[in-house]
């Protein structure tokens, strides 16, 4: 099985429906282009039935960039699928996203519909997608709490009708790994090499990542995630952890993508400065402490040889260096880099001398600032930084 994966960003769209995260017309463009030159294989840019704005970016998306590989959300409803191609109409690749529930929990109290109704929305929507674009990728909402009898019956059915793309999303982010395994390997036996399996994975429990990389190893070959991991509720698939699971760990996981990863940092504090919020501070591969160490015996360890506390080097995904706290963990190893870094040539003992004094005030802080180490240094030393002393 060929071992490319195609990473399917929906950022500008599941992502910006999640609080918070709403974006202009303006916005969305200035992230489409940091996603594109990331690399991404195809740009999810919105939900054009959903506002005139969606629409808009769509479209306007679709034009500046026309030459990237942009999809549109749409419902199984003919007028959704139509105002997906208008608004795609600029793109040179075009892909519709054509979606229905299909688990019994959303057919009974949401769409008040039979199996056999739904099937046949699936299928019409899938044939009239394929009016209006030869790539359709078509969404069974819910798939991991479908009947999976009847979710095979459904993906054969619209892939006969033409989809190229199947997608089987963890809507409620309620699946396992196992489970995923168990699914996607059967689905992917049942398609063969008729269509790509995608999945759709949210983080309710916590495991996105974990059943994204489950289900390539069972047979997908999409995956759709969003930067710093943002959509409804917890969230989405971390296209950041999911990209660098597969870098990191060849040797478990020896799949490709066309990711730049030296642009996942600068992607994430694009996004961050647009929307209302950022990562968390201890966020994988993105988060502002993801290559920061406190603690002393770390700090020893990593001042001797870097992958002894780090599994990857930050500059891999655009982060410019890693970051030494000084704080009351920290050794006297990491205080003397940075003294030495600050400029100062000091002895052991003054080492010793200013570690006590370093250490009991860090007790009442949360981390110590290089103003204030070079106060201390001073204080207790008498003497200047070699770059004052030039000065």
């Amino acid at each position: 099985m060929d071992n490319r994966v195609y990473i399917f960003d929906t950022t500008l769209r599941d992502g910006e429906q999640s609080p918070g995260c709403s974006m202009t017309v303006s916005e969305k463009l200035r992230m489409a282009r940091k996603l594109i030159e990331l690399g991404v294989d195809i740009l999810e840019a919105g939900f054009p039935i959903a506002s005139d704005g969606d629409f808009e970016a769509v479209q306007a998306i679709s034009r500046e960039y026309s030459w990237a590989h942009v999809a549109a959300l749409s419902r199984a409803r003919k007028l959704d699928i139509e105002r997906a191609a208008q608004a795609l109409e600029g793109a040179k690749r075009p892909r519709i996203h054509t979606f229905i529930a299909t688990s019994d929990i959303h057919l009974q109290y949401k769409l008040k519909k039979t199996r056999e109704q739904v099937l046949e929305d699936a299928v019409a929507a899938v044939t009239l997608a394929r009016q209006y674009a030869d790539d359709v990728e078509f969404s069974a909402e819910d798939a991991m709490r479908t009947d999976p009898d009847y979710l095979e019956q459904v993906c054969r059915a619209v892939v006969a009708a033409g989809a190229t793309t199947v997608n089987l999303p963890d809507t409620v982010g309620y699946a396992t790994p196992d489970e995923h395994t168990t699914l996607i390997g059967r689905m992917a036996r049942a398609l063969g090499d008729s269509a790509i399996i995608s999945v759709h994975c949210h983080d309710d429990l916590g495991l996105a990542v974990a059943n994204s990389l489950t289900s390539v190893c069972a047979g997908a070959r999409q995956i759709e995630c969003t930067i710093n991991g943002i959509g409804e509720r917890a969230g989405n698939c971390s296209l950041e952890e999911v990209v660098m699971a597969m870098r990191v760990r060849q040797d478990r996981l020896p799949y490709q993508t066309a990711i730049v990863t030296e642009q996942l940092y600068p992607a994430s504090q694009l996004l961050s400065s647009i929307i209302e919020f950022g990562p968390q501070p201890n966020k994988a591969i993105v988060g502002e402490n993801a290559f920061a160490h406190e603690a002393g015996i770390h700090q020893d360890g990593f001042l001797k040889n870097k992958a002894t506390y780090e599994i990857m080097d930050p500059r891999s995904v655009g982060v410019p260096e890693s970051r030494l706290v000084l704080g009351k963990h920290s050794g006297r190893h990491a205080l003397a880099q940075r003294c030495a870094d600050l400029g100062f040539d000091l002895s052991r003992e003054e080492i010793d001398r200013i570690y006590t004094h370093l250490t009991s005030l860090a007790d009442n802080k949360k981390g110590l600032r290089n103003e204030e180490i070079t106060d201390i240094i001073v204080r207790e030393t008498g003497k200047q930084s070699a770059s004052a002393v030039a000065n």
